[in-house]
C-alpha cells in the first residue's frame, strides 16, 4: 500500500498521509507551519467536534441537511455526521489533528482540519470508502453547513475554556480551600507571632492565618466562575463578519440551546454578532480572572514556603512532608519543592496574560480578531497548568503539612511586638522606650516589666496575654 494518497481542494492536488483522516487543507497547512511541533489542545480539538455536532443538530432541525438539491443528506448520512462529531468530541481522533498552533489567526485551518476529520469519518461509517474524492458527506457542504470558521472556532475556544474551568480548574481550587480550612481549624489554638514588612508584629493564631490563607482560594473560587461566565456567550451564527450570511437566523441559538445541553453549561448565542465575530474581550476577561487566581497561589505557596523554611535556621512554624533530596552536594537537605513548582505555574499563568491581553487588543482588527489559535491555546494552558499544579500542591504538600506548635510559641515570648499591648497601660514613647531596652539587652518585654514594676503582676499578665492579643478587645 502506498505512503500516501492524492487529495484535491480548491487550490489543485495535495499528497497527504494515507491512512489519515485528515484532507488537503489539513495537510497544506501542516507543511505551512513546521513552527512549534505544538498541536492544538486537546480540550479545544475535543471542544471542536462538540461545535461540529451541535451546528449538524441545529441544521438537522431546521431541515437544511435534508432538503433536495445538491447537498442533499438522507437521514442516514445526517447520523453519520453527527457520530463522526462526537466521536471527534470523546477524543477518538486527537492524533488526526496535526497542525501547528502558530497557524492562519482565524483557525481556519483547524476548523477544516475537523471538518475534513468528521466528514471521512462519517464516510467510513456508511461503509463508504473515507478517502473516495467524490464525498457524500463533504466537509465544507455538510460538515460546516451554515458556519464560518470565524464564528465557530471562537465558539469552540468559549466551550473548551468553560468547560475546563468548571471541570478541571473550579474542583481543585476547591480541594485546597478545604484542606486549608481544616488545617485552619486544627491549629486554632497555636499563638504565633505576626509579621509585616517581615518584620515581628503582634501574635496571632497559626490557625487565622491558615483561615487567611483558605479566604483567598474561597475568593479565587469566585474568580473562577466569573472567568467563566465571561465566554458564555457565543459567536456561532454570525458566520463570517458578524451578518449571518448563508445560515438560518434561528441557527446560532439553536446551536448554543445544543451545546447547552450537552455540556450543562448555560451557554447562550451572542447577543450582537458584530461584537462577537470581531472581539475576544470575553476571552481578555476571562485571562484575566485566571491571572488574579495565579497571583494568588503564588502568594499562598510562598507564604507557606516561608514558613517551613529551616528547620533550624528558618522559621519553621510548618513542617512541610520530605518529598526529595533537596542538594546534589549538600547531605540531607531538603527543599520546599512543591511550593516551588506552584509558584512556576503562577508565574506562567500571569505570563501568559501579557499573550492574551495584547492578542487581544492588538488583534482584533475590524471584524475578525487574528490572534485566536494563541489565545485559545495560552487561555487552556493557563486553566491546565492552574488545575495541575493546585492538585499536585494539594496531594503532596497541603495535605500532610504539620503544625510546629513549640516553635511558634517559642517565638511570640521573645518577641518585642509584645509591647504593643502596653500601649493603653503606658503609651506610646513609654512602650517603645521599653523595646528597644529589651532588644539592647537582650531580655524579654515580660521580663523588663517585672524587673522596673512597669505594672502590677495581674494587671501585666493579663496584659501581655498572648491569646488576647489575637482577638479585639471585648
Amino acid at each position: 500500500m502506498s505512503e500516501f494518497r492524492i487529495e484535491h481542494d480548491s487550490m489543485g492536488d495535495v499528497r497527504v498521509p494515507a491512512q489519515a483522516y485528515y484532507g488537503a487543507q489539513t495537510q497544506r497547512a501542516v507543511e505551512n507551519f513546521p513552527v512549534s511541533g505544538w498541536p492544538l489542545h486537546s480540550d479545544l480539538i475535543r471542544a471542536m467536534g462538540l461545535v461540529k455536532f451541535a451546528c449538524g443538530t441545529a441544521n438537522h432541525q431546521l431541515g437544511k441537511l435534508l432538503k433536495t438539491g445538491k447537498n442533499r443528506l438522507d437521514d442516514k448520512q445526517v447520523q453519520a455526521l453527527l457520530q463522526a462529531a462526537r466521536e471527534v468530541a470523546e477524543g477518538r481522533f486527537d492524533d488526526q489533528f496535526p497542525i501547528d498552533v502558530f497557524q492562519t489567526g482565524s483557525g481556519t485551518s483547524s476548523n477544516m482540519n475537523a471538518n475534513e476529520v468528521i466528514a471521512n469519518r462519517a464516510i467510513e461509517l456508511l461503509g463508504g470508502d473515507r478517502f473516495d474524492v467524490k464525498k457524500s458527506v463533504h466537509p465544507n457542504d455538510h460538515v460546516n453547513m451554515g458556519q464560518s470558521t470565524n464564528d465557530t472556532f471562537p465558539t469552540a475556544i468559549h466551550v473548551a475554556v468553560a468547560r475546563s474551568i468548571r471541570e478541571r480548574l473550579i474542583p481543585a481550587i476547591e480541594r485546597f480551600r478545604e484542606v486549608l480550612a481544616d488545617k485552619a481549624r486544627q491549629w486554632d489554638r497555636i499563638i504565633k507571632i505576626g509579621r509585616t514588612h517581615l518584620a515581628d508584629a503582634t501574635p496571632l493564631r497559626l490557625g487565622q492565618e491558615f483561615g487567611g490563607f483558605a479566604r483567598q482560594l474561597e475568593l479565587s473560587i469566585g474568580r473562577a466562575e466569573r472567568a467563566l461566565e465571561a465566554v458564555l456567550e457565543l459567536p456561532v451564527g454570525g458566520t463570517a463578519v458578524g451578518s449571518g450570511i448563508n445560515t438560518h437566523a434561528d441557527f446560532g441559538r439553536l446551536t448554543a440551546e445544543a451545546l447547552a445541553r450537552e455540556t450543562g453549561i448555560p451557554f447562550v448565542e451572542a447577543t450582537d454578532h458584530f461584537e462577537s465575530n470581531a472581539q475576544r474581550d470575553g476571552l481578555v476577561e476571562c485571562h484575566g480572572d485566571l491571572k488574579a487566581i495565579a497571583t494568588t497561589l503564588f502568594n499562598v505557596a510562598n507564604n507557606i514556603r516561608w514558613l517551613g523554611s529551616g528547620p533550624r535556621c528558618g522559621f519553621y512554624e510548618i513542617k512541610l512532608p520530605d518529598r526529595q533530596p533537596g542538594s546534589s552536594i549538600m547531605p540531607g537537605k531538603v527543599n520546599p519543592v512543591m511550593c516551588e513548582s506552584l509558584m512556576q505555574v503562577a508565574a506562567r499563568v500571569i505570563g501568559n496574560d501579557g499573550c492574551v491581553t495584547l492578542s487581544g487588543a492588538a488583534g482584533g482588527n475590524f471584524q475578525l480578531n487574528i490572534m485566536m489559535p494563541v489565545m485559545g491555546q495560552t487561555t487552556l494552558e493557563s486553566i491546565s497548568l492552574l488545575a495541575g499544579g493546585v492538585s499536585a500542591f494539594v496531594d503532596f504538600c497541603a495535605i500532610e503539612m504539620e503544625a510546629n506548635a513549640e516553635a511558634c510559641e517559642a517565638s511570640v515570648e521573645k518577641s518585642l511586638s509584645m509591647v504593643t499591648s502596653l500601649n493603653p497601660h503606658i503609651g506610646y514613647e513609654k512602650a517603645a522606650a521599653l523595646a528597644k531596652e529589651a532588644f539592647k539587652s537582650g531580655k524579654t518585654i515580660r521580663e523588663l516589666c517585672t524587673e522596673q514594676n512597669i505594672l502590677p503582676p495581674d494587671v501585666l499578665q493579663q496584659a501581655l496575654d498572648p491569646f488576647s492579643m489575637t482577638e479585639p478587645d471585648r
